[in-house]
């Protein structure tokens, strides 16, 4: 009789076994540990987004950096100006499908105070210039592969915890608007930039 319970228990929690794993496999973060590429990131399941009142955007970001260029970068380059930040790399499928989206809402908004700057996580400067090549992106990168500091500045101010995200500084350089996700249609981001166009620096 004990055989018997002890081997209908052994086929219990080997069933719970196989029900907890294939829940872990409907888990996107428990994939990504699976593959064990070490991306440091955390990838967006779903779509965010969420704005900030003037009141409550604290201080103004104070980052610096190099662009994939070469060029130096740093926060004073946009000074009284809208400013797009797009955190991104180069094989993250949302980042490649939002792409031409941000390039739109780029485009929409040329010869006004609004700036746009890429911030790829995880690339060198050569994927991230193939990468704008492939894909019509026409405004600048800048490199924090190896820059802590570049990361820091901005997650002193926000989490940055999922790829893609979609920060909108103020003409203040104040964090006024983040998306979290894919970004679905241009005019989400526009409408956004456009009310903090219209406000008083």
């Amino acid at each position: 009789m004990r055989r018997i319970l002890t081997a209908a228990g052994s086929v219990l929690a080997a069933a719970a076994l196989v029900v907890g794993l294939s829940a872990c496999s409907e888990d996107p973060l428990a994939a990504q540990y699976r593959e064990g590429d070490n991306k440091g990131y955390i990838a967006a399941n779903g779509f965010q987004t969420a704005e900030i009142p003037a009141e409550n955007r604290g201080e103004p970001v104070d980052f610096a950096g190099t662009l994939d260029n070469g060029d130096a970068v740093s926060s004073a380059d946009y000074a009284g100006r809208v400013l797009v930040v797009n955190f991104w790399y180069a094989t993250c499928g949302p980042c490649i499908i939002e792409a031409p989206r941000l390039e739109q809402a780029y485009q929409s908004f040329q010869g006004q105070d609004v700036a746009f700057l890429g911030v790829n996580t995880y690339d060198q400067a050569s994927t991230a210039q193939s990468f704008a090549r492939d894909h019509g992106v026409s405004y600048p990168s800048a490199l924090a592969v190896n820059d802590a500091e570049l990361k820091l500045a901005f997650a002193d101010k926000t989490p940055i915890n999922a790829t893609p995200t979609t920060l909108v500084l103020d003409k203040q350089g104040r964090v006024a608007a983040r998306i979290v996700g894919e970004l679905p249609e241009a005019s989400i981001l526009e409408a956004i930039v456009r009310t903090l166009v219209a406000e008083e620096a």
